[in-house]
Protein backbone atom coordinates (compact mmCIF):
# COMPACT_ATOMS: atom_id res chain seq x y z
CA UNK A 1 0.00 0.00 0.00
CA UNK A 2 1.29 3.45 -0.86
CA UNK A 3 1.28 6.30 1.68
CA UNK A 4 2.02 9.99 1.46
CA UNK A 5 3.88 11.10 4.58
CA UNK A 6 3.71 14.84 5.28
CA UNK A 7 6.61 16.13 7.36
CA UNK A 8 5.50 19.09 9.48
CA UNK A 9 6.90 21.30 12.20
CA UNK A 10 5.20 23.40 14.83
CA UNK A 11 7.55 26.27 15.69
CA UNK A 12 5.89 26.59 19.10
CA UNK A 13 5.33 22.86 19.65
CA UNK A 14 6.89 20.40 22.01
CA UNK A 15 10.00 18.50 20.96
CA UNK A 16 11.39 15.23 22.30
CA UNK A 17 14.96 16.41 22.84
CA UNK A 18 16.22 12.83 23.27
CA UNK A 19 15.13 11.79 19.78
CA UNK A 20 15.00 8.26 21.18
CA UNK A 21 14.03 5.65 18.60
CA UNK A 22 14.69 7.91 15.61
CA UNK A 23 17.47 7.84 13.04
CA UNK A 24 19.55 10.62 11.55
CA UNK A 25 17.70 11.76 8.40
CA UNK A 26 20.45 10.54 6.04
CA UNK A 27 20.44 7.13 7.76
CA UNK A 28 16.61 7.01 7.63
CA UNK A 29 16.62 7.78 3.88
CA UNK A 30 19.36 5.23 3.15
CA UNK A 31 17.62 2.50 5.20
CA UNK A 32 14.17 2.91 3.68
CA UNK A 33 15.35 3.68 0.12
CA UNK A 34 17.45 0.51 0.26
CA UNK A 35 14.52 -1.56 1.50
CA UNK A 36 12.20 -0.16 -1.20
CA UNK A 37 9.85 1.41 1.36
CA UNK A 38 10.65 5.05 0.46
CA UNK A 39 9.86 5.73 -3.18
CA UNK A 40 10.64 9.45 -3.19
CA UNK A 41 10.69 12.50 -0.97
CA UNK A 42 11.95 16.02 -0.68
CA UNK A 43 11.84 19.21 1.32
CA UNK A 44 9.48 22.00 0.27
CA UNK A 45 9.89 25.77 0.45
CA UNK A 46 8.43 27.66 3.44
CA UNK A 47 4.72 28.46 3.69
CA UNK A 48 5.52 32.08 2.80
CA UNK A 49 6.47 30.84 -0.70
CA UNK A 50 3.20 28.93 -1.18
CA UNK A 51 0.56 29.84 -3.73
CA UNK A 52 -3.08 28.86 -3.21
CA UNK A 53 -5.33 28.29 -6.23
CA UNK A 54 -9.13 28.16 -6.00
CA UNK A 55 -11.95 28.40 -8.51
CA UNK A 56 -15.04 30.31 -7.32
CA UNK A 57 -17.91 31.58 -9.45
CA UNK A 58 -16.09 30.61 -12.63
CA UNK A 59 -13.02 32.69 -11.71
CA UNK A 60 -9.57 31.45 -10.75
CA UNK A 61 -8.42 33.02 -7.48
CA UNK A 62 -4.71 32.96 -6.74
CA UNK A 63 -3.36 34.07 -3.37
CA UNK A 64 0.11 34.15 -1.92
CA UNK A 65 0.75 31.85 1.01
CA UNK A 66 -1.33 29.03 2.43
CA UNK A 67 -5.14 29.36 2.37
CA UNK A 68 -5.59 28.41 6.03
CA UNK A 69 -3.49 29.84 8.80
CA UNK A 70 -1.89 27.07 10.79
CA UNK A 71 0.70 26.84 13.50
CA UNK A 72 2.17 23.80 11.77
CA UNK A 73 4.11 24.10 8.54
CA UNK A 74 4.60 21.31 6.02
CA UNK A 75 8.34 21.20 5.36
CA UNK A 76 8.60 18.05 3.28
CA UNK A 77 7.05 14.81 2.13
CA UNK A 78 7.88 11.19 1.41
CA UNK A 79 6.02 8.58 -0.61
CA UNK A 80 6.16 5.21 1.14
CA UNK A 81 5.35 1.73 -0.12
CA UNK A 82 4.50 -0.45 2.86
CA UNK A 83 2.66 -3.71 3.42
CA UNK A 84 0.12 -2.01 5.67
CA UNK A 85 -0.48 0.91 8.02
CA UNK A 86 1.47 -0.76 10.84
CA UNK A 87 4.60 -0.91 8.68
CA UNK A 88 4.09 2.72 7.58
CA UNK A 89 3.82 3.76 11.24
CA UNK A 90 7.03 1.89 12.08
CA UNK A 91 8.85 3.62 9.19
CA UNK A 92 7.53 7.05 10.25
CA UNK A 93 8.41 6.44 13.90
CA UNK A 94 12.10 6.15 12.97
CA UNK A 95 12.13 9.51 11.13
CA UNK A 96 13.85 12.30 13.12
CA UNK A 97 10.79 14.53 12.76
CA UNK A 98 8.78 12.00 14.79
CA UNK A 99 10.62 13.53 17.76
CA UNK A 100 11.03 17.07 16.44
CA UNK A 101 7.80 17.68 14.59
CA UNK A 102 4.85 15.72 13.25
CA UNK A 103 4.43 13.11 10.54
CA UNK A 104 1.05 12.58 8.91
CA UNK A 105 0.40 9.40 6.93
CA UNK A 106 -2.29 9.34 4.26
CA UNK A 107 -2.96 6.29 2.12
CA UNK A 108 -3.27 6.84 -1.60
CA UNK A 109 -6.73 6.20 -2.98
CA UNK A 110 -6.95 2.86 -4.71
CA UNK A 111 -9.74 2.57 -7.29
CA UNK A 112 -10.12 -1.20 -7.12
CA UNK A 113 -9.72 -1.63 -3.36
CA UNK A 114 -12.50 -3.57 -1.63
CA UNK A 115 -14.86 -1.42 0.42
Amino acid sequence: MRYLMFVAIDPDGDVDETGEGTLDVEDWVAKHDGAGRRLMGDRVRPAADATTVRRRGGKVLVTDGPFAESREWIVGFDVLECADLDEAIAVAAEHPMAAGGRLELRPFHVEDAPA
